[in-house]
């Protein structure tokens, strides 16, 4: 079989001088140079694990040493390790004492009678291969933490089956007003008028049937003060400490809803003014044009002075007609505005 090519760096815990030959045996079957290192008590251990020149991949752990044995060295040894896995090796079999070793933080748990090359060399892998994605999974949720509490927008996570808040950032214990164990107390509906909460549960109920539901929308929330805001709501769903939930970005737009509120008021002024420019304003007019005919028609010798003045009055009349029809057309292309869109 071929042999592994990487160079690994192994710490070898084990003062039984037989049992280190057999480790070192068995591991050289699997892989071609490994760089092997023997310490045979804890406190030599503890040298070469406190010297920040020494690297290792993998440490295998005797659980019984002269200067300390089972858990306190677990533990001992794993304080100095930090990042580096950490494999026990014991000629016992107690399977509730292995299992509390897991529970400590130890990579694997092997029994020497039972120890083959194979064995060992995938105890090497697994181990390494645990670390590694232990990290990723670290550095991912240490990401996750610092995008989530350095957004500068409000965000949160709350349980889709209960709606309590699991997790709140920065930014929405500043603009909401209610502090971090006060929002952990509360539910999603705590934050919406009393009016809403129909509509809120309607929406959850169909997220949790997987009906497809729009990840942006326009909320009312309401303050701890109070006061109620417009925002804009873009959610995801994920899994949080291992319950389904929701992340919440919430943006703020009550002073652009405002804004908007304002000029619709101010187009529906318009057309109201339009309106009765169209309606009211061209009757009098009409008429005026009428009596305007009529003098023209039935007063006799009128004077070429009063004819040139009639006419005058004509053409102001229908200059004052086109303006008021030209209005009334811009107003019927004022369209309502969608705060939905906003």
């Amino acid at each position: 079989m071929r042999k592994d090519e990487k160079s690994y760096h192994i710490l070898i815990i084990e003062d039984n001088l037989g049992d280190n030959i057999l480790i070192e045996e068995y591991l050289t079957e699997n892989i071609l140079n490994p760089k092997l290192i023997r310490a045979d008590t804890f406190q030599s251990a503890k040298v070469l694990l406190e010297n920040r020149s020494n690297s290792f991949d993998i440490i295998f752990l005797d659980l019984s040493l002269p200067d300390l044995s089972g858990e306190p060295l677990i533990v001992g040894v794993l304080n100095l390790a930090v990042d580096t896995p950490v494999v026990a090796l014991t000629g016992f079999s107690d399977v509730d004492f292995s299992i509390k070793s897991l529970g400590l933080g130890i990579s694997d748990y092997l029994l020497k009678d039972e120890l083959t090359p194979i064995i060992l060399y995938k105890s090497v892998i697994y181990a390494i291969q645990r670390r590694r994605f232990t990290d990723q999974i670290q550095k991912s949720e240490k990401r996750y933490s610092d995008l989530f509490q350095l957004s500068p927008l409000p965000m949160w996570v709350y349980d889709l089956e209960t709606l309590h808040f699991l997790n709140i950032n920065k930014a929405a214990i500043s603009h909401y007003g209610y502090s971090d164990e006060e929002f952990l107390a509360m539910t999603i509906l705590d934050i919406r008028p009393q009016e809403d909460a129909e509509y809120v549960l309607n929406l959850i109920s169909d997220t949790r049937q997987g009906h497809k539901v729009s990840q942006k929308s326009v909320s009312r929330h309401k303050k701890k003060n109070g006061e109620l805001i417009f925002v804009e709501v873009t959610i995801n769903l994920l899994i949080f400490n291992g319950r389904d939930a929701v992340m919440v970005l919430v943006n703020d737009i009550t002073e652009r809803y405002n804004y908007v509120e304002t000029i619709e008021k101010q187009n529906q002024t318009f057309r109201e003014i339009a309106w009765i420019q169209s309606h009211v304003v061209r009757a009098p007019l009409a008429r005026l044009l009428g009596l305007v005919n009529l003098l023209e028609s039935e007063i006799p010798n009128v004077k070429e002075e009063s004819l040139e003045l009639i006419q005058h009055i004509k053409n102001s009349a229908f200059e004052l007609d086109e303006i008021v029809r030209d209005i009334s057309k811009k107003s019927e292309q004022i369209e309502p505005l969608d705060k939905n869109e906003i």
